[in-house]
This record gives C-alpha cells, structure tokens and sequence, in this order.
C-alpha cells in the first residue's frame, strides 16, 4: 500500500481489536483484563504516534504552514476525502464503541477503553505529518 495506507490499516485493525475485546469484556466479565491490555497498548500506541506526528510536523513547519486541524483531523485539502472519511470512521468507531462498552459496564476496567481514541487521533496525526498537503509557509511564498 502506498501513499498512507499502512497508516489507514494500522488504524482500522486497532479499531477491530479494541471493539471485539470490548464487545467481549462485556458479555464475559473474565475477558476484562483482555480488553484493558488492548486498551492499554492503543492507549500508548497512540501517544507514540501523536508525538511522532508533532515531530515530523515540526521539521514540515519551516516550508509548510501547518495548522492543528489539518494536522490531526485533515481539515480541509489536506487529505483526499477517501483517506479523511477512513481514518475519520476509524476514529468514530473507537469513541462509540468506548462509550457504549463504558456505559454498559460501568465501574469496571472497560472504562479504561475512553483513552483509546488517542490512537485514532494519533494515526490521523501520522497521516497528516506524512502525507498531507500543507500551504506554503508565507515567508516561504516570496523565494
């Protein structure tokens, strides 16, 4: 896969993982510990991945004018739409299924799953970094 697709489906398998550990933990009270390892390790993948996005971006900042919502959400022109609706689902997957298995066990360890939209954020970050299309910086413009 080229152009980012890696990223798109590194995303999406962590989606898989994390909704049927969830959707798991919360028929079968034993498989808890599961879907909060899952939970954990996309937790952390994804801070990794926020961070590495940032320091591409930073190094892109000097020619590029890089705005947050372009960086981590693909606002604008900065991804093609099949690659922003992607990443974009991914993401609103991970907080629905979140919410939903947080909501219906409550007080226990599948609340943990909230932080796991990091991850989604994170992938969007490291497509955008990589990726995306930036503006010229304006200083930039004149040379």
């Amino acid at each position: 896969m080229t152009g980012g697709g890696r990223i798109a489906l590194a995303s999406w398998a962590g989606t898989a993982a994390f909704t049927l550990t969830s959707l798991l933990g919360v028929v079968v009270a034993a498989l808890r510990p599961v879907a909060f390892a899952v939970a954990t390790v996309l937790f952390l993948a994804g801070c990794v991945l926020f961070f590495w996005a940032y320091a591409i971006a930073v190094g892109r900042s000097r020619t590029d004018a890089i705005g947050i919502g372009g960086l981590y959400f693909l606002a604008g022109d900065t991804a093609p739409a099949a690659v922003r609706r992607s990443l974009g689902a991914s993401l609103a997957v991970q907080i629905v299924v979140a919410i939903v298995t947080a909501s219906l066990a409550l007080y226990t360890s599948l609340a943990f799953g909230i932080l796991v939209p990091v991850y989604g954020l994170g992938a969007m970050g490291l497509w955008g970094a990589r990726h995306g299309s930036f503006e010229p910086r304006a200083d930039e413009r004149g040379r």
